[in-house]
């Protein structure tokens, strides 16, 4: 079944999340701090929110590992799926997008509470589906995530009201490959698309004088099951890892309800036309979270 047709849980993967939300719905226990909102504003992104429990981590993993088979019959319903997107032969980087509408746990972590309410705080209103994304570097050879910004290659999609949550799968440490950030990049201009795969300093051709003094990485390193919220236009990216470890990561992309879409073309791959023009919305783009 391809699980895009289903726009609620469809297993009882997060009835934690949500039984803790219904036991506190006016303290709502997943709601970021005001001190996390200002440092998202700030620096373009907040890190450390909890969003996974260790034993949901084993399922979703359990699931990956089918995913990753490249002979999974139902493998044609991702938009994207490369079983090694990396541009040196010597490392790996499995890159796919489609996983919720294959795996129940991938379709179930869209509606967990503890992903949609900081995410509707950080939009600042109603949160709908952009589409998700794995990315998974293997121990000893993962390749990197070269420097970008996810809205240059989103910019089919308008206006600028988009969200990337990166959770880990794994442990994240500077290690085995974990989330770069370029704190305050999310005020700059719009960069040209200098490679998601290859080379991590070609972003450096693209920068200004000042943009080359300001790019200072800090290394995000954070615990099994936690997300790191960010801009669309903050910069971003990963190094290799050479680790005994695994380093896989679920991405969840959203944006505020009414974007439109900008392009009589398809906005991902085997999804029908939203003329140019219309909001994004329908099977391929559901509503996760209305505050109201």
């Amino acid at each position: 079944m391809d699980l895009s047709t289903k726009h609620s849980p469809v297993s009882g993967l997060f009835d934690a999340q949500h039984a803790l939300l219904a036991k506190h719905p006016e303290t709502n226990p997943f709601s970021l701090s005001d001190d996390q909102v200002a440092q998202y504003e700030e620096l373009g992104y907040v890190s450390g929110v909890r969003i996974f429990t260790e034993e949901q981590c084993d399922v979703l993993c359990e699931q990956l590992a089918e995913l990753t088979n490249p002979n999974n019959e139902l493998n044609h319903l991702f938009h994207e799926y490369n079983s090694n997107e990396s541009e040196d032969p010597n490392r790996v980087l499995f890159h796919a997008l489609g996983a919720w509408r294959v795996a129940s746990g991938f379709h179930d972590s869209l509606w967990n509470p503890a992903f949609t309410i900081p995410a509707s705080q950080l939009l600042g209103g109603t949160v709908r589906f952009w589409h998700d994304q794995l990315f998974c570097k293997p121990s000893h050879h993962g390749g990197v995530v070269a420097w970008h910004q996810d809205y240059s290659y989103w910019t089919r999609s308008k206006p600028l009201q988009h969200l990337t949550c990166w959770i880990g799968l794994d442990e994240s440490t500077e290690a085995n490959g974990c989330l770069q950030y370029i704190p305050g990049s999310h005020k700059w201009d719009l960069l040209p698309i200098t490679g998601l795969a290859g080379d991590m300093e070609a972003i450096q051709t693209v920068l200004s004088d000042e943009q080359k003094e300001q790019f200072k990485p800090v290394s995000i390193e954070m615990k099994r099951g936690e997300a790191a919220f960010h801009h669309p236009l903050l910069v971003h990216g990963s190094y290799e890892n050479n680790s005994e470890f695994s380093r896989r990561a679920l991405v969840l992309n959203s944006a505020l309800d009414g974007v439109y879409s900008d392009t009589d073309e398809s906005l991902l791959q085997g999804v029908p036309v939203v003329p140019k023009g219309e909001t994004i919305e329908g099977q391929f783009f559901p509503l996760l979270y209305d505050p109201a």
